[in-house]
C-alpha cells in the first residue's frame, strides 16, 4: 500500500487533478465519475460545500464508498471540526465557521443517545399517517395546475410538496417558509460567500430559536415534532443546541432532498418515455421505480464531511489520520461494479441496495418519509396527467449550482388532462 501523504511532498496525492468546482462538473459529474473509478484509489482535490474549500478526499466506489459510511474511524463529531477545517482550508475566510450538535455531526454514544431521543418523536406511526394529509396536500395542489399551461415543475410541485409536509410535521407556520428556502439555498450554493452562508445559518437557527420558545412557552399545544421533542417522556432530554440543530437538520434537509427525488423522477421519465409508459401501465411499478430514480439520479451528490482518526486503507492507498474524506453517493450508484449498466434507467431494476440515502449508522432517518411522499407525488402526476410535455429542450435545462446537493434548477413543463 502506498501512504499517500508520506510520499507526495505537496500533499495533492498521485492521482490526476479534477475540478469538483466548474459548472460543467456541476451539470454532469457522470462523466468524470466514471474516469475517477478507473484510477487507483481515492482522489485529493478541492471541494466545497457549506464552509470554505476544503483539500479532502474523494473515494467514488460503490464497494469503498459502502464501507467507509459505516466505518467508526471516519468521524462526523462536530467538536473535531474546527481544527480538521483549518488544517486543511484551501484560503483564509473571514467570519466564523458552522458548527452544528445535531445527530449527523456526532459520533456515538453522543449519535446514539440523540437517535434514541429523535426516535421517540419521529416514529414510523407518525410518519405513516400522515399519508391522507400529504394526498390531501398533493391533490390540493394538483387541482391547481391548469391543463396544458407551462409550470416550472421543480417550484410548483417539487418543492411546494415536500417543505409544506416538513413544516406541518414540524410545526413551522406558513409565513416562514420562503425565508427558510432562501437561507437553505444560500447555504446549498457552490458560490456563495463564506461570510454569506454563516449569516444564513444563524438566521435560521435565530428564527427556530423562537419558534421552540413560543412553543415551550405553551403558546403551541399541537401534535407536531417540535412539541414532541420538547416534551419527550423520560430522563433524556434534548438540551437547546442539540435541539435548534435537530430542527435545521430536519427542516432543510427534510425538504430538499424530497424535492430534488420528486424533480429528478420526473425529468428522468420524460428522458425516457419508455420508462414512464411502463408506470403509467402498471401503478404497483412506483414503489420499486423510486428505488431506481434515487439510485439513477441521487439527491445527494456528496455525503457530508467526515475526517479520519486513524489511517483508513482504500484500495491501494492509505489515507492518514486527520483528513477529511467525502464519498461520492452519485458515483457509487452508478458504479457498473454493483449495478449493471448503470447509466440505463430501469424502473424494474431491483435498485434497493443503493446509497442515495447513505448506509451504517447515518442512514438517513426521513428515508420513509422521503419514499412517501415520493409515492404519493409521482402516482398523482402520473394518473392526474396523461400526457406530460417538456416545455424547454431537457438537455439545455440546469443543475443547481451545489456540490451537496443534486437538483434541477427548473424543470418547465406541460401536463395535460387528455391524452
Amino acid at each position: 500500500m502506498t501512504d499517500v501523504a508520506g510520499t507526495d511532498p505537496s500533499g495533492t496525492g498521485t492521482v490526476a487533478e479534477a475540478d469538483l468546482l466548474n459548472w460543467d462538473f456541476i451539470q454532469d459529474p457522470y462523466l468524470t465519475y466514471r474516469e475517477m473509478r478507473t484510477g487507483a484509489g481515492p482522489h485529493r482535490l478541492t471541494i466545497k460545500t457549506l464552509g470554505a474549500g476544503l483539500r479532502a478526499w474523494l473515494v467514488t466506489e460503490y464497494s469503498d464508498v459502502r464501507r467507509l459510511l459505516a466505518d467508526p474511524r471516519l468521524s462526523k463529531a462536530a467538536g473535531g471540526l474546527p481544527s480538521i477545517i483549518a488544517k486543511h482550508k484551501v484560503e483564509d475566510v473571514a467570519g466564523e465557521s458552522i458548527s452544528s450538535e445535531s445527530m449527523l455531526f456526532s459520533d456515538p454514544p453522543q449519535h446514539s443517545r440523540l437517535r434514541r431521543m429523535f426516535g421517540q418523536a419521529f416514529t414510523m406511526r407518525r410518519t405513516e399517517n400522515l399519508r391522507p394529509w400529504i394526498e390531501e396536500v398533493t391533490d390540493r395542489l394538483l387541482d391547481a395546475v391548469p391543463s396544458g399551461t407551462e409550470i416550472d415543475l421543480v417550484e410548483t410541485v417539487a418543492m411546494s410538496i415536500p417543505i409544506t409536509v416538513i413544516s406541518e410535521l414540524l410545526g413551522v407556520p406558513r409565513g416562514a417558509h420562503d425565508d427558510l428556502r432562501r437561507w437553505n439555498r444560500t447555504l446549498t450554493s457552490v458560490d456563495s460567500e463564506p461570510s454569506d452562508k454563516y449569516r444564513a445559518y444563524m438566521a435560521s437557527l435565530e428564527y427556530f430559536r423562537g419558534l421552540v420558545a413560543q412553543k415551550a412557552g405553551g403558546h403551541d399545544t399541537a401534535d407536531n415534532m417540535i412539541n414532541a421533542m420538547i416534551n419527550l417522556d423520560g430522563e433524556e432530554q434534548f438540551d437547546e443546541t442539540e435541539l435548534l440543530s435537530t430542527i435545521f437538520l430536519m427542516m432543510n434537509a427534510g425538504y430538499e432532498t424530497t424535492a430534488n427525488l420528486i424533480s429528478s423522477s420526473v425529468y428522468a421519465m420524460l428522458r425516457h418515455p419508455d420508462q414512464l409508459e411502463l408506470l403509467r401501465g402498471d401503478a404497483t411499478l412506483i414503489p420499486n421505480a423510486l428505488e431506481e430514480f434515487l439510485r439513477y439520479e441521487s439527491p445527494l451528490n456528496l455525503s457530508t464531511l467526515r475526517y479520519t482518526t486513524e489511517p483508513v486503507a482504500v484500495g491501494d492507498t492509505v489515507i492518514p489520520a486527520g483528513e477529511v474524506v467525502f464519498l461520492a453517493l452519485c458515483s457509487a450508484n452508478r458504479d457498473p461494479e454493483r449495478f449493471a449498466e448503470p447509466d440505463r434507467l430501469d424502473v424494474r431494476r431491483n435498485a434497493s441496495t443503493h446509497l442515495a440515502f447513505g448506509h451504517g449508522i447515518h442512514h438517513c432517518v426521513g428515508a420513509p418519509l422521503a419514499r412517501l411522499e415520493g409515492e404519493i407525488v409521482l402516482g398523482a402526476l402520473l394518473d392526474r396527467f396523461p400526457r406530460w410535455e417538456p416545455a424547454e429542450p431537457l438537455e439545455r435545462l440546469p443543475w443547481r449550482y451545489s456540490l451537496q446537493f443534486r437538483g434541477l434548477e427548473r424543470l418547465p413543463v406541460r401536463l395535460h388532462t387528455r391524452p
